[in-house]
């Protein structure tokens, strides 16, 4: 079944995943020593509208929602 989502998907997953959703005022920052994987994660986010800076900055309104249905797929399976 995993064979329908690429490693792509899944780092833009993780890296979705570490957005707090409950303030609208906090972010995150992947720096450039962070590998090759999550940068290219954050910017194709960015490149979506989830996220509002190529190295991550804050969730936009869709990013929000995103995430939060994210979370709540994640909450039952950890």
């Amino acid at each position: 079944m995993t064979n329908n989502y690429s490693d792509t998907l899944f780092e833009e997953m993780k890296l979705l995943a570490k957005f707090p959703t409950k303030s609208h005022l906090e972010g995150i920052k992947v720096h450039n020593e962070a590998g090759p994987s999550v940068i290219s994660a954050a910017k194709s986010l960015f490149e979506k509208g989830l996220i509002t800076r190529d190295d991550g900055g804050y969730l936009t309104d869709s990013g929000i929602e995103i995430a939060d249905h994210l979370h709540r797929v994640l909450a039952p399976l950890s």
